[in-house]
């Protein structure tokens, strides 16, 4: 008997800050990209363009995120990568909306004091951008670094989290 192999769909819905591609596989998201964004996967990681019930929700999602409406998402995610990327990704996802963390806070918080660039990179290779917000993490001096969408989206979304929250400051 043939084992059944589940296959990525795709995807495209628009926002502030340009097209973003969704990528899920069965019922949940595994994905989040920018247009033209950085360490972007390759082409058959995207599978066929569907519209599975996750991407609805995904997008009025994002829609009241962009809209200062939404602060926490409420998704089904499924990120693949290795115990050390997957527990980067956790770190993320305890950053509180409108704040913002440094490579070296959150390697501390795993543990690795040591691992502050490995946290970086792990933090760009994050398949679930705003979501799991990777935007959220800044350099130790508090620059806007590394980020695989391009420094000018990283800017609007913090800007945006601040405004929202009433902390905005000119600061990026």
């Amino acid at each position: 008997m043939k084992e059944l192999v589940a296959t990525n769909v795709h995807t495209v819905v628009h926002s502030p800050i340009g097209e973003l591609i969704l990528v899920a596989c069965d019922d949940a998201l595994v994905g989040l990209y920018m247009a033209g964004q950085k360490y972007l996967p390759d082409d058959d990681h995207f599978g066929e363009e569907q519209q599975p019930a996750v991407f609805e929700h995904a997008a009025a999602q994002l829609d009241e995120y962009f809209a200062g409406e939404r602060r926490h998402f409420e998704l089904r995610l499924a990120p693949v990568g290795n115990e050390f990327r997957l527990s980067v990704w956790g770190e993320l996802n305890r950053i509180p909306y409108g704040e913002t963390r440094t490579y070296g806070q959150l390697a501390a918080n795993l543990g690795e004091p040591q691992m502050a660039q490995a946290v970086g990179a792990a933090n760009g290779r994050n398949p679930i951008a705003i979501i799991v917000p990777c935007h959220r993490v800044v350099g130790a001096d508090g620059s806007l670094v590394g980020f695989a969408g391009g420094i000018e989206r990283k800017r609007y979304l913090l800007e945006h989290e601040q405004k929202v929250v009433g902390t905005w400051s000119r600061l990026f």
